[in-house]
């Protein structure tokens, strides 16, 4: 079926309006496609504030205003309707307010209440006149003048106290202390001289023993080579058993000594008993006498001779020699 150019006119035409309607509507902040509220304010004076124009709550948009209007014939004061298209509830003691920015367009603040009764469709909410730019800025300022009036009023208690404190004998201690200072200074620059300063001198000297070391690491590795490998030879000597031998030979040593204290052995009794001592020191002495007889006089003791005769001489009653028994028993 084909389409006249009527027909297509008529629908062209439709539509055009159509959109025209609804951007009039939005421009105006009322938006046709969604149920809106209704509320409005009385003002005594609006400023610039005009048609479409935002209204906010914590900055954020809620509405426009869709309509102002004087609220009588002698204009006492300016009706203004603001279109809500935002589901918010307002508290029915919240309070509209003009804002004007320095920079940007008027638009009307709603400071919230707290009440629990909300805002109905066609109600009207409180307003209040605004500073304006004047009493923005004087609202803004107020704070940082406040802060400043007591940072000035600190600053004038610390220099009061600062001067007080500053007397003449003070200001004296502290042009002391500020000469010591230099002095200190100039003494840390002579001490971190690059050249002539001791730390300098310290680190040349440092540098000097590590080249030392650096030039003698194989005599000192081979020192450390000899110092390990004496080490190891002493752990392989088995240094336990040894102590174990030698605590062995101790304990038999003090045995001895304990049986020679307590006169028990010969030992013992030689050192202790007096007569067994001179009997076998009698003894000894006999039997050197006996055997010097007999090589002074041996036909006396063998008895075989075919020519010569018997030996009739004397006895001998005291050693040949002089380094004998009897010579040692008179020391």
């Amino acid at each position: 079926m084909k389409i006249s150019n009527e027909t297509k006119v008529g629908v062209l035409t439709i539509v055009a309006i159509t959109l025209l309607i609804l951007g009039f509507n939005f421009l105006k902040g009322n938006n046709v496609l969604h149920k809106s509220k209704k509320i409005y304010a009385v003002f005594n004076e609006v400023g610039s504030l005009e048609k479409s124009n935002d209204v906010k709550i914590k900055g954020n948009s809620i509405g426009k205003v869709y309509d102002k209007d004087f609220t009588d014939n002698s204009a006492s004061g300016i009706l203004i309707t603001i279109n809500l298209t935002s589901a918010v509830n307002i508290p029915n003691n919240s309070i509209a307010v003009i804002a004007s920015p320095i920079a940007g367009t008027p638009y009307v603040n709603v400071q919230l209440g707290d009440s629990k009764v909300f805002l109905k469709n066609g109600d009207t909410i409180e307003t209040k006149l605004a500073g304006g730019i004047l009493g923005d800025l004087t609202s803004q300022v107020n704070p940082t003048l406040e802060k400043a009036r007591t940072a000035i009023d600190t600053l004038t208690t610390v220099l009061t106290s600062v001067n007080k404190l500053f007397d003449p004998t003070t200001k004296g201690n502290i042009q002391g202390i500020i000469s010591n200072l230099l002095v200190s200074s100039a003494s840390l620059k002579q001490l971190l001289d690059a050249e002539t300063g001791l730390l300098a001198k310290s680190v040349t000297n440092l540098n000097a023993i590590t080249g030392n070391l650096k030039n003698n690491n194989d005599t000192i590795n081979t020192i450390l080579h000899n110092v390990n490998t004496t080490t190891q030879n002493l752990a392989a000597l088995n240094l336990g058993r040894t102590l174990d031998s030698l605590q062995s030979t101790v304990s038999q040593l003090n045995d001895v000594v304990y049986k020679i204290n307590h006169n028990n052995g010969t030992l013992g009794l030689l050192m202790s008993d007096r007569q067994l001592y001179d009997n076998l020191r009698n003894t000894a002495l006999a039997m050197e006498i006996l055997i010097d007889d007999i090589k002074v006089h041996p036909k006396r003791y063998v008895n075989v001779s075919v020519f010569g005769k018997k030996d009739k001489g004397d006895y001998l009653t005291s050693p040949a020699k002089k380094d004998t028994v009897a010579s040692s028993s008179k020391r």
